[in-house]
C-alpha cells in the first residue's frame, strides 16, 4: 500500500515530495480589490510545512468572476508581487505551491460585482433561497472567459507559482457549463449530452496549456477539481461524471481532485452504490491520472483509508485547526493532533478577525465579540 510519505512525479515532471496536500478552502483574507494581504501569506505559510503541495482557495480569472467579497484575485497583472510572495511563503516550507483559479459564474450577487449582472452558461438561476437570474453568456463572452483562464495561467507561471488547478467544482462556472441545470443552450457550448457541454472544459484545457507551453520555462502542474455529482433535476449525474473522466484521464492534466465532504460517501445513483464514490472514480481513470481524495481527513487512519483508493490526500479543516498537522504526522505525534469537534476548535485555534468570523459563522448563529 502507498504511504503518505512517498514522492509522487507527476506526467508534468514536477516532483511532490510526499502525498498530502493541503485541500483548497475559502480564507476572507484577501483585500477588497483581490490582492493578497500579509496575514494571508503568513497563513498558508504555516501551514505549508510538512506537506507536498498547498492548494489555495479559489481566484478569480476575471473581475466579473468574483464570487464573493475579500476574494483572492488573479485577474490582473498588478497582483503579481502579491501572488508571488504567497508562493514563495508556501515553497520556503518546502511545499509545492498550486494556486486554484475559477469564475463564480451564477454563484455570486450583484453587490458583489459591483452592480453588474450575473453570468452564466444559460439564464437559469441556482437552487437557492438568494439566488439572482444571470445573463447568459454571449459567445464572445465564452471566448473571453477561456481566453481569461489563460491569462491567469500566465499569471500564474510568472508569480512563481508551481501549478494551477482548474476548479470545476461546487457548482461555479466550468461545471456550471457541463451541468444541464445551468447549461440550457442549444447550439454552441450546450446541448443534450455531456458530450456537447464538454465543449467548454475542452477548450478551456487547451487554452491553459497553450499558456503553459508559451510562458513555463519550467515542468508546471495542471489539475482539475470536478463535483461528482448534482442535486438539481436535471442535473450531473454520476454516470455524466465518469463520461468525464473518460475524456479528462487522456488529457495532459497532471491530477484530478474530487471534491466530496466525507471521503467514503456513496453516490445518489442506485447502480453506484456499492463502493464509494472515491473508488468508481479511481477505477474509471484507470491509472492514467493521480486522484486527490479528500473529505474528513483528521487522523493517520483516515490518510491510510484515503490512499487505498487514491494516489493523493487533500486535508482542509483539520489544517485550518491544526496548522502543523503535517509535521506531527511525519513525526508520529498524533497524541498531539487537534481531535475538538471543529465547532470547538474554532474557538482556541489563533486566527485573525476575518478569517475567525468567516470560520465560527459554520458552526454558530452568535460568533463571540
Amino acid at each position: 500500500m502507498t504511504s503518505f510519505n512517498e514522492p509522487l512525479k507527476f506526467k508534468s515532471g514536477v516532483t511532490l515530495r510526499n502525498r498530502l496536500m493541503m485541500s483548497p478552502m475559502t480564507t476572507t483574507q484577501s483585500f477588497y480589490n483581490g490582492s493578497i494581504t500579509h496575514d494571508e501569506i503568513d497563513y498558508y505559510t504555516q501551514r505549508a510545512a510538512g506537506l507536498g503541495a498547498v492548494i489555495t482557495g479559489a481566484a478569480n480569472v476575471e473581475d466579473l468572476g468574483k464570487g464573493w467579497h475579500v476574494e483572492l484575485s488573479i485577474a490582473h497583472d498588478s497582483m503579481l508581487p502579491g501572488l508571488s510572495g504567497l508562493a514563495h511563503g508556501i515553497q520556503s516550507q518546502g511545499a509545492k505551491a498550486i494556486v486554484q483559479i475559477f469564475h463564480a459564474g451564477r454563484m455570486t450577487h450583484r453587490d458583489v460585482l459591483n452592480g453588474e449582472q450575473i453570468v452564466s452558461a444559460s439564464a437559469v438561476a441556482a437552487l437557492r433561497d438568494d439566488a439572482e437570474t444571470p445573463r447568459a453568456m454571449s459567445i464572445d463572452e465564452i471566448h473571453a472567459t477561456i481566453a481569461a483562464f489563460g491569462e491567469a495561467t500566465r499569471r500564474a507561471i510568472q508569480a512563481g507559482f508551481d501549478g494551477i488547478e482548474l476548479h470545476g467544482a461546487n457548482t461555479y462556472l466550468i461545471q456550471q457549463f457541463f451541468s444541464p441545470h445551468s447549461n440550457r443552450r442549444t447550439a454552441e457550448y450546450g446541448g443534450h449530452t455531456p458530450q456537447a457541454r464538454f465543449r467548454f472544459i475542452d477548450e478551456l484545457l487547451k487554452a491553459v496549456f497553450a499558456a503553459v507551453d508559451q510562458y513555463a520555462d519550467r515542468p508546471f502542474i495542471v489539475g482539475y477539481r470536478f463535483s461528482p455529482e448534482e442535486f438539481e433535476e436535471p442535473g450531473i449525474r454520476f454516470e455524466d461524471t465518469l463520461w468525464l473522466l473518460s475524456q479528462l484521464r487522456e488529457s495532459r492534466l497532471d491530477y484530478v481532485h474530487v471534491s466530496l465532504n466525507n471521503y467514503d460517501r456513496v453516490s445518489r445513483d442506485s447502480q453506484y452504490q456499492d463502493k464509494s464514490i472515491m473508488t468508481y472514480v479511481h477505477e474509471a481513470l484507470q491509472g492514467k491520472l493521480p486522484l486527490v481524495g479528500v473529505g474528513g481527513v483528521r487522523t493517520r487512519d483516515d490518510v491510510k483509508t484515503v490512499l487505498q483508493t487514491a494516489e493523493l490526500v487533500a486535508v482542509g479543516q483539520q489544517l485550518l485547526y491544526d496548522p502543523t498537522w503535517a509535521v506531527k504526522l511525519a513525526k508520529n505525534a498524533d497524541d498531539t493532533m487537534v481531535t475538538a469537534p471543529f465547532e470547538e476548535a474554532v474557538e482556541v485555534t489563533p486566527l485573525n478577525r476575518p478569517l475567525y468570523e468567516f470560520a465560527a459563522a459554520r458552526y454558530h448563529s452568535v460568533i463571540n465579540s
